[in-house]
């Protein structure tokens, strides 16, 4: 039996209610886990693409009713009073879970006309605005999580934001301290933007596997394609960094987006990238 369950604000112990028993709230999405990203705050994903987390229940923010059984005699009833209260709705569908945020623009109190038979007017009367597609979806049986944006489900999942962590000023500072970076026009940590805060945080983890060697390739690599739009001095081996763009092209560079095509030889930048298996 299929049922949709509530999340109240303010509630720490007891948070979960049952809101509709025996009945399938959103339908089916097929979508297959393999061609799913793994997330990637860089990551621009397609239309019809979403991003994934595997093995969910041993993330630290996965919810206990995820990897608990679920047994519905388990939860109270959601009264009216509490209706206002909701923070998120799952509907459980079989073994998965689908997941929507409640924002306040999803109440609605107005009065419809209603077309049966004839044409109705409908009072007022509270409605909740159920979402075509669900923000996020747990199949339980891959242990997998799926969604298209992280803030969005940030107050579902409490700590998964974590994954699209900001760097702090101090590694904002410790990156803008490196051997090739030479800072100018007054940039500095406060300057930096926070879309630039995320990428650091990438290009950190990204510098650190590097060795010696490699990094002196992609100085030669980022010079090579940015040569018109970043100052490199050979002899001490920088990069001259006046604002946030010029930032982010050598972010972007540390990352490898930069490439050309076998055929018509175009030089491009890679807004998102896929590894392939």
């Amino acid at each position: 039996m299929d049922h949709v369950m509530a999340n109240v604000k303010g509630l720490r112990k007891k948070p979960f209610f049952k809101l509709i028993s025996d009945y399938t709230l959103y339908d089916a999405v097929n979508v297959d886990l393999d061609a799913c990203v793994p997330y990637d705050p860089d990551h621009n994903l397609d239309e019809d693409a979403w991003f994934k987390i595997e093995a969910f229940s041993h993330q630290s923010f996965c919810i206990d009713i995820l990897s608990d059984a679920f047994t519905p005699v388990d939860y109270d009833e959601l009264q009216k009073s509490q209706f206002i209260k909701i923070r998120y709705l799952f509907s459980i569908q079989g073994e998965d879970f689908y997941f929507q945020k409640v924002t306040p623009s999803l109440f609605i109190h107005r009065k419809f006309i209603g077309f049966g038979e004839v044409a109705e007017i409908e009072e007022p009367t509270d409605r909740l605005v159920i979402n075509i597609t669900p923000d996020a979806i747990y199949f339980k049986e891959a242990d997998t999580l799926i969604f298209r944006n992280l803030a969005t489900i940030s107050s579902i999942f409490k700590g998964i934001d974590k994954l699209y962590k900001e760097a702090t000023n101090e590694e904002v500072e410790e990156f803008l301290a490196e051997s090739f970076i030479d800072l100018s026009n007054e940039y500095e940590v406060n300057k930096v933007s926070k879309p630039n805060r995320k990428r650091i945080g990438l290009a950190m983890a990204t510098l650190a596997e590097m060795s010696t060697q490699d990094r002196e390739l992609m100085l030669d690599y980022i010079d090579d394609y940015c040569n018109h739009q970043l100052n490199f001095d050979r002899e001490s081996s920088n990069f001259e960094i006046s604002n946030d763009n010029e930032l982010k092209l050598l972010l972007y560079g540390i990352e490898q987006r930069f490439y050309t095509t076998p055929f018509s030889l175009e030089r491009r930048l890679a807004n998102s990238v896929k590894p392939m298996q």
